[in-house]
This record gives structure tokens, sequence and C-alpha cells, in this order.
């Protein structure tokens, strides 16, 4: 059956896993029973890439929710294949407390490199992102702040004597603390007749100062990758998520109407082919879309990624480098299906032909592109 991530209890379930290529080209997709977790998935991976592709030497690039003992050492047992993960926050914690990583690291820089006898013969990459420390430091905030909103309340209540009793004021704070996640951070007393709380602030202070830092681990030699290629190489994960999400949103590959193996195994496959040519499309039609032509390779791989000149330009003013509008993809098929084969019958006779309305510059731009396109 598998667990049903919309709650849709009693639904069968699959996992399907996707296979890209380093700027997010669709490769394979192979589904795998409901039951089976997310992490199992990554052996046959393996064994797919060099079989079914037969490829020699890759650099398999995974994210963290795929990452056990198990897999780790199915990679280092497989010849040619390498990887790139990252540490998970208990392993960033270890490291911290045991002293592999100084915090002063970064106070001069927010990218480098440390050893760490937890992890022998692997290389890890220390990035902490300034813009994202700031975002969880607000959230956690806005989080702890609702949380005391409705311990708070809590309060009062047994305060005004309307809530006594230990075990009725614990059934009240429970789903109070669990609401947010922000249990952790809270030390609680309760009796009969009182209700306390406060915040275990060196936790929150110790947890904060590791806002915004993540650990990449890989097995690559500094030959083959440096330390700004691991981190843009483990970047390029994005491009999977938009494949998944373009699954999910556009192309509805659930729920899937089928229930016999192959024909769910062949939906699934229908919907890769469906994202491939999307991707391409999305490639040829870039000049006439709000997407980047000219994407920056920016020197420090951790800050946030900027738009090229071309691209603000193209966001700011809505139009393209020939002063026409620019579209989003749905918006150029929405202009693409205005374009209609027509039959014609010829009155009193047999005779019938087809005609195409003539296209749009628009259309014809489009088509045009299409038509130069390396879609292999």
């Amino acid at each position: 059956m598998g667990y049903s991530r919309d709650g849709r209890r009693g639904t069968l379930q699959i996992i399907y896993g996707q296979l890209c290529d380093r700027r997010g080209r669709p490769v394979a997709v192979q589904v795998f029973s409901g039951e089976v977790h997310d992490d199992k998935t990554v052996r046959d991976q393996i064994d797919r890439l060099k079989t079914q592709f037969g490829l020699q030497t890759v650099v398999l690039v995974a994210d963290r929710g795929m990452v056990t003992k198990a897999n780790i050492q199915a990679l280092r047992d497989s010849d040619g294949i390498g990887w790139i993960t990252a540490l998970k926050a208990p392993q960033v914690n270890k490291l911290v407390t045991s002293g592999d990583l100084q915090l002063s690291l970064f106070d001069q820089a927010n990218l480098g490199e440390i050893t760490s006898e937890q992890f022998p013969g692997e290389r890890l990459v220390v990035c902490r992102n300034p813009l994202v420390a700031a975002e969880r430091t607000r959230k956690r905030d806005e989080l702890l702040a609702a949380t005391e909103t409705g311990l708070a309340d809590i309060a009062r209540r047994v305060d005004a004597g309307t809530l006594a009793g230990a075990d009725k004021i614990g059934l009240a704070v429970g789903p109070a603390l669990k609401r947010y996640r922000m249990k952790k951070h809270y030390a609680i007393a309760i009796t009969d007749t009182s209700f306390t709380f406060a915040r275990k602030t060196e936790q929150i202070t110790s947890e904060a100062a590791l806002d915004g830092i993540y650990v990449l681990r890989t097995d690559q030699p500094t030959d083959r990758l440096d330390t700004a290629d691991v981190v843009r190489a483990y970047k390029q994960l994005k491009e999977v998520e938009r494949a998944f999400g373009s699954y999910k949103g556009d192309l509805e590959i659930r729920p899937i109407g089928h229930r016999l193996e192959d024909r769910v195994r062949a939906h699934v496959f229908l919907c890769m082919l469906a994202y491939y040519l999307e991707w391409h499309l999305r490639q040829a039609w870039t000049p006439l879309l709000f997407k980047d032509q000219y994407p920056p390779t920016a020197p420090d791989p951790v800050a946030k990624a900027r738009r090229s000149a071309h691209a603000d330009h193209k966001a700011r003013t809505h139009r393209t480098d020939t002063s026409d509008a620019c579209h989003t993809i749905h918006s150029l098929l929405d202009e693409l299906a205005t374009q209609a084969r027509n039959t014609i019958h010829l009155a009193n006779t047999n005779a019938a032909f087809t005609q195409l309305t003539e296209p749009t510059a628009l259309q014809a731009r489009a088509h045009e592109l299409v038509a130069h396109a390396d879609i292999t």
C-alpha cells in the first residue's frame, strides 16, 4: 500500500525515481512499489547506471534524505560511481560539538573544507548562506511567538481556574507545543493548579548559530571537482525537483486511473516523455520566455543565484530582444493552440482538403526555434 502524502488512506501508492543529467534533462524513470522507502531505491539506480546505460564514470548527486550507511557503502563498492550528498542536521551538530567544525571559519568566508574522523576518506565542504540564515531566524522567531501565544492562553485559563488538573492541563498543552514543532525549545511545569513555561534560551541560541550552515560530503578528489564545483553540482538537485514539480502539476501524474502494473508503469513513462519534450521546448523557446538566456556563473557558489542583466530587462519590461511580449511556457502554448487545421468540404462534391491557418509572427518564430533546436 504505502504511505499517502496526500492523506488519501486506503489508496494504492507507488514510488517513482527520476534520473536527470546535470542540466536537468530527464534520462530515465523507474517505478517502485508504494511500501518501498525512498532511500531503498538508490541501489537499483546504481545498477541501472552501470548495466542499462553502460556508464563507467559518473557522479551521483543525492539529497540527504536518500543517504543511509547502506547506500553510502553501496556507492563505495561501485567502481566508477562517485557521489555528492549533504549531512543531516544531527551530523552537523556532532561536527560542531566535536570541534571538527569551527564556526569561526565563517567570520571571513562562507565556504571552506574540513576533514573529520567521523567521515574518513571524504571531503566535507562547509557553506553558510546568510540569506538562508536570516530567513530561518525569522521563521523560528515567528513559530516561537505563535507557540507562546497558545501556551499563554492556557496559562490564563489555569490562573482563572477554568482549567484545572494536571492531566487536563497536559492534554491542552500537548497540542499547543506540537502545533508548530517547537516543543524542544520549551521547559514546562504542570501541577493540578498551575502551569508555567519558559524558553530554553541556550538551546535556541545554539541552534540559531547553525542557521544557514550546511555541509556537503563527497568522495571526489579535488583534481576532479574543486570546492566550488561540489557546491554547484549539489545545487543542481533543483532541476530534479523542478521535474517532480512538473510531474505533479502540469502533467498530472496522480491520481493514476490504472490498477494493472504494466499500465501504471506505462503511465509514468509517458509522463517522463512528456516532461522530456517540455524540457527541450523550454530550452528552444528561451528567447520568447522569461527564462534567462545567459545565466551567469557566479564566482561565489554559495551566494544566491542572480539573473543576468538580459533576464532583468525581460522581467522588468515584459519584452523580448525583438520588443515582442515575453511569455511563460503556458501562455506561449495557449498562443500556439490558436493555430488550427481546418478541413474544407466543397459543396455538392466529394472533394475536401485541409488548410492551416496562417501563423502569426509569434507562432512562426516558435516553430522556427523548435525546427533548429537540438532535441536528442
